[in-house]
C-alpha cells in the first residue's frame, strides 16, 4: 500500500478500537506506531522521534494553563460557591414557570465562568441543584436532561481546557478565542432557558415555581456570589486589559479560587489533597490522549493525507458553506461515540487546513476563531447526544431512581436549541467575532 492509502486504513482501524475501548490517548498512540512502521518498514525512525516527542510535545509553556484551570475548578467546587450561584439564580428565577430549572442553567453559567470543565460542572451542579428539582416536583427526565445541557457551559462559557488546547493546535490567541466564545455561551443558556419556559407552559414537567423572593433578599444573594464575579473579572479582565498572560491569569485564578475555598471553610488538608490528586488524574488523562494525538498526526504527516486532503478540497471548487455544514455533521456524529477532546485533537490537525483553504470572507484569523467556536459548540453537543453523551451519564447516575432513556429524552430539547445556535452562527459570523473586534 501507498503511504496514502495507509493513512485512509488508520481511521477505521482507529475506530475499531474505540468501539473495542481502548482508551483513545492509547489507540492513537498505537495507531500512529504501527501506521509508521508499516509505511518506513522499521521501527527505528518511530522510536527515535519518541526520544524527544514527549518532552517537545509538553515542554511547551502554554500547556500548563490546562491543569490550573482544572485546579482553579477543583478549588470552586470544595469552596462552596456552587451552592450559592445557585441560590441566587432560584432567587430571581425561581418564582417563573420552569424556574428552579431555569436556576440550574444560571448557576452552571455562573460556575462555567471559574471551571473550564464540562464534567466538572455537571457534576457539581447536580449535586446542589438536583434535591431541590425534585423538591418542587420537577421531572426526572427533565431536570436529568437540564443539568447535563447546563454542564456543556462548561466549556462554552470561558475560561475553557479545550479552546486552549484548539488555540495551541490552530496557533492562534488564547485571549481572542476566549472572546469569540463569550457571547455564543451566553446564547447557549438564554437558549437553555427558552427551552424550559416552553416547556413550562406546555407540559406540566417543571413543576412548581418557588415563592416570589422580595427584592432586597435578592441583592443580599447576589453579594454572596462576590467571589465568581472576582475571579472571572481577575481572570479575563485580567486577559483583555494586558494585566496578564493566560497562562498567568490561569495561575492567578487558581489561588484566587483556593483562598476564598480556604475562606469559606471547605478548603481542608483532605479536601486539599483531593484537589491536587484529582487535578493530576484530570491532566495526566489529558495529556495522554495529547502524547497519543501527537504521534498519531506524525505519522499521518508522513502519509500526507492532510496535504493531500487540503488539496483536493481547495482544487474541486466545493461550495465552502456546504463543506463546512457536512464538517459540521461529522462532528455531531463522532460526538455520539467520542470524548470532546479527543475528537477536536484527531480532527482539526486534519480538517483546520483543507478548511482554511476555503474562502468564506473572512481573515485567516476571523475564520480560525470562527471555525474554533462553532467546533467547541458542535463538540459540546456530543456531550448530551446518546449513546455516549458523556455528561447524560454523569447525571443519571446521580439522580439513581431515573432510567436512562428518560434522561435521553430529557435532552432533546436542549439540542434542539444547539442546533439553532449553530445555525445562527453559521449564518452570523459576527455573533462570534463582535466582541474580538470590539476589543482587539
Amino acid at each position: 500500500m501507498s503511504p496514502l492509502e495507509v493513512g485512509l486504513w488508520s481511521f477505521p482501524v482507529l475506530l475499531a478500537l474505540i468501539f473495542l475501548r481502548v482508551p483513545i490517548g492509547v489507540a492513537m498512540f498505537g495507531v500512529g506506531v504501527l501506521g509508521s512502521v508499516v509505511i518506513n518498514g522499521t521501527p527505528l525512525l518511530m522510536l527515535a522521534q519518541l526520544k524527544h516527542m514527549p518532552y517537545g510535545t509538553f515542554s511547551s509553556y502554554s500547556f500548563s494553563i490546562i491543569p490550573l484551570f482544572l485546579l482553579m475548578g477543583q478549588f470552586a467546587t470544595v469552596g462552596g460557591l456552587s451552592a450559592a450561584l445557585f441560590k441566587a439564580a432560584e432567587a430571581w428565577l425561581g418564582h417563573r414557570p420552569g424556574g428552579v430549572a431555569m436556576a440550574a442553567i444560571g448557576a452552571c453559567a455562573g460556575f462555567g465562568a471559574i471551571c473550564g470543565s464540562s464534567l466538572a460542572t455537571a457534576a457539581t451542579m447536580g449535586q446542589v441543584a438536583l434535591p431541590e428539582l425534585r423538591r418542587f416536583g420537577c421531572s426526572g427526565s427533565l431536570a436529568t436532561g437540564a443539568l447535563a445541557a447546563g454542564g456543556t457551559l462548561g466549556i462554552l462559557i470561558p475560561p475553557s481546557v479545550i479552546l486552549v488546547i484548539y488555540a495551541i493546535l490552530t496557533e492562534q490567541n488564547i485571549a481572542k478565542l476566549f472572546a469569540a466564545a463569550l457571547l455564543p455561551g451566553l446564547l447557549a443558556a438564554a437558549g437553555y432557558i427558552l427551552a424550559i419556559y416552553v416547556i413550562a407552559r406546555t407540559s406540566g414537567a417543571a413543576g412548581e415555581p418557588t415563592v416570589r423572593v422580595p427584592y432586597l433578599e435578592r441583592f443580599a444573594l447576589l453579594l454572596r456570589i462576590w467571589p465568581v464575579i472576582l475571579i472571572f473579572t481577575a481572570v479575563i479582565g485580567g486577559i483583555y486589559i494586558g494585566v496578564f498572560t493566560p497562562t498567568e491569569a490561569a495561575a492567578v485564578g487558581a489561588a484566587g479560587t483556593g483562598l476564598i475555598a480556604l475562606l469559606n471553610g471547605g478548603l481542608t488538608r483532605a479536601s486539599f489533597q483531593t484537589c491536587i490528586l484529582s487535578t493530576m488524574s484530570s491532566t495526566a488523562m489529558i495529556f495522554m490522549i495529547i502524547l497519543g494525538a501527537a504521534v498519531f498526526n506524525t505519522f499521518l504527516a508522513t502519509t500526507r493525507l492532510p496535504q493531500e486532503l487540503t488539496a483536493f478540497v481547495s482544487g474541486q471548487a466545493f461550495d465552502p458553506w456546504l463543506v463546512l455544514v457536512l464538517v459540521l455533521l461529522l462532528y455531531l456524529v463522532f460526538g455520539c461515540v467520542m470524548d470532546s477532546l479527543s475528537m477536536v485533537l484527531l480532527t482539526v490537525l486534519i480538517l483546520f487546513p483543507a478548511m482554511s483553504a476555503l474562502d468564506f470572507g473572512l481573515t485567516p484569523e476571523e475564520f480560525a476563531l470562527w471555525f474554533g467556536v462553532l467546533v467547541l459548540i458542535v463538540v459540546e453537543v456530543g456531550l448530551i447526544t446518546p449513546p455516549v453523551g458523556l455528561n447524560l451519564f454523569v447525571i443519571n447516575s446521580m439522580a439513581g431512581d431515573v432510567p436512562i432513556g428518560d434522561t435521553f429524552r430529557g435532552a432533546l430539547p436542549f439540542v434542539l436549541t444547539d442546533i439553532v445556535r449553530v445555525a445562527l452562527l453559521v449564518c452570523f459570523p459576527a455573533l462570534s467575532l463582535a466582541l474580538v473586534w470590539t476589543l482587539y
